[in-house]
């Protein structure tokens, strides 16, 4: 690829308009660093194009000068998918625009830079409930979200960020825009194109906007429950879907040890029901009425208390209650941070193997770097667990850093023995891009590598990501 020229750079800026660019090396540097800290890169040029057209005619420009590209939207990735490494950077900051809510048809047509809660509030104003849910709302856009086929914390009853999408508008390569941003729920005309960009990391187009379902407003009943095994967890989770069948939203696993770094992180975080048990469990129900939601929780925990699968429940009182429950949950990766050394894993396994996972990785990994601590959680209902092997703050200990690579290799080999992913929701990048390769089925890298040479002969968009070419 080529560096962008003066020509280049001429025609951009004039495309653009002077709100649409710029070259202050602190913009510069700000799009080149992801929040966690980690892979920085750097970026000669910052284009935030305001409209699809602009967009388009930026992208047929780079194509003309064979300047790639990196698209970004709120710069939450965790995988170096979305942070420039010598590319321009084309950030959809600008394009917020909520373009329409359809209530009869129960979707929402949004624009690729919006924010999640934006989003959020627009279903909230109109009567209807957007359901995805992460703790990056407040920055993470749209288009990010589709890119990275996003999870969250209500996967259990509503999917992935690619079953929320009804329709896109996507940027090709070419420059040419596609405009699928239908609302049909049934459209059986072939490809279905828009699953084709959810998931692919903006490496085969630039996604503009998107038509998004909505849902029914709910009311949610949320319960803090102890458990003494991941066995009993996953068991529980089981009895309370046979209660509450697919209104169970919600149904996370936090060990008590996160739980401790929060408190010593977070002043003024208490455990919400202390115990001596290493698990606790955050639930929640999703209906149409609260009571109905209240009654049909209290029923499924007290059947787990008696069959000895929860040891202690506490069930929300108030909206405040719940949020100050999830508030723990969603400050465990930034409390993680602050208590040391922490290596990251995004893995995934089948429900039912998550207890013997657990055992096992944690075995291997204590045998390699003896005072490494386990902090594993995240969203049992689909058998997605973050799981961090952390080390205290010491400037002597290094053993967790020093091994860091096979302390990964033993957690993602544990993954792939127990039929599991080791990327579950946050993405593939250029962190996980070449692991992936050598272990998914030849044929697959093989199809992805054509699609991508076929939508991106020459490979201007976000290069080096997801597949290598």
């Amino acid at each position: 690829m080529n560096r962008p020229n003066e020509e280049f750079l001429n025609a951009a800026k004039g495309l653009l308009g002077p709100s649409g660019w710029s070259e202050d090396p602190d913009k510069l540097e700000e799009v080149a660093s992801p929040w966690r800290g980690t892979n920085n890169g750097e970026t000669p040029f910052l284009a935030m194009p305001a409209s699809t057209e602009e967009a388009a005619s930026l992208v047929k420009l780079c194509a003309e000068h064979r300047v790639a590209l990196v698209p970004q939207g709120g710069n939450t990735g965790l995988v170096d998918g979305g942070t420039p490494h010598g590319e321009i950077t084309v950030s959809m900051r600008r394009m917020t625009k909520l373009r329409g809510v359809d209530t009869r048809n129960n979707s929402m047509t949004i624009e690729a830079g919006a924010t999640l809660v934006s989003a959020q509030q627009a279903a909230e104003e109109a009567g209807r409930f957007f359901p995805l849910s992460l703790g990056s709302e407040g920055q993470a856009s749209i288009g990010g979200l589709i890119s990275t086929n996003a999870g969250g914390v209500a996967v259990l009853r509503y999917g992935m960020m690619r079953d929320l999408i009804l329709g896109l508008e996507v940027v090709l390569p070419s420059g040419e825009i596609w405009d699928g941003l239908s609302g049909l729920r049934k459209n059986n005309t072939g490809y279905d194109l828009k699953h084709l960009f959810a998931g692919a990391e903006g490496t085969l187009g630039l996604i503009t906007a998107a038509t998004l379902k909505l849902f029914p407003k709910v009311s949610k009943a949320t319960a803090w429950v102890t458990c003494e095994t991941p066995a009993n967890v996953v068991d529980l989770l089981a009895l309370v879907r046979d209660h509450a069948g697919d209104t169970v939203t919600s149904f996370e696993i936090i060990p008590a040890n996160a739980i401790e770094m929060v408190k010593a992180d977070v002043p003024d975080t208490r455990d919400p029901a202390p115990s001596d048990l290493p698990w606790r469990v955050l639930v929640e129900v999703s209906m149409s009425r609260e009571d109905q939601a209240r009654e049909t929780l209290m029923a499924a925990l007290a059947d787990g208390m008696e069959r000895e699968l929860a040891a202690d429940v506490l069930i929300a009182e108030s909206g405040q209650q719940a949020s100050s429950f999830w508030h723990i949950r969603e400050t465990i990766p930034l409390s993680k941070r602050a208590y040391g050394t922490a290596l990251n894993h995004d893995v995934s396994v089948p429900v039912s193997a998550i207890p013997d996972f657990l055992t096992a990785t944690e075995e291997a990994i204590q045998k390699l770097v003896p005072e490494a601590e386990i902090v594993a959680f995240g969203h049992v209902g689909d058998g997605n667990l973050h799981y961090s092997a952390c080390a205290p703050k010491n400037p002597e200990n290094s053993a967790l850093s020093d091994n860091a690579e096979e302390v990964t290799r033993i957690v993602h080999a544990h993954a792939m023995k127990f039929g599991g992913s080791i990327s579950a929701e946050h993405g593939v990048g250029r962190l996980k891009r070449d692991e992936l390769a050598e272990i998914r089925p030849k044929a697959a890298t093989e199809t992805m590598r054509a699609i991508k040479l076929a939508l991106d002969p020459l490979g201007i968009m976000n290069p080096g990501r997801v597949v290598s070419v």
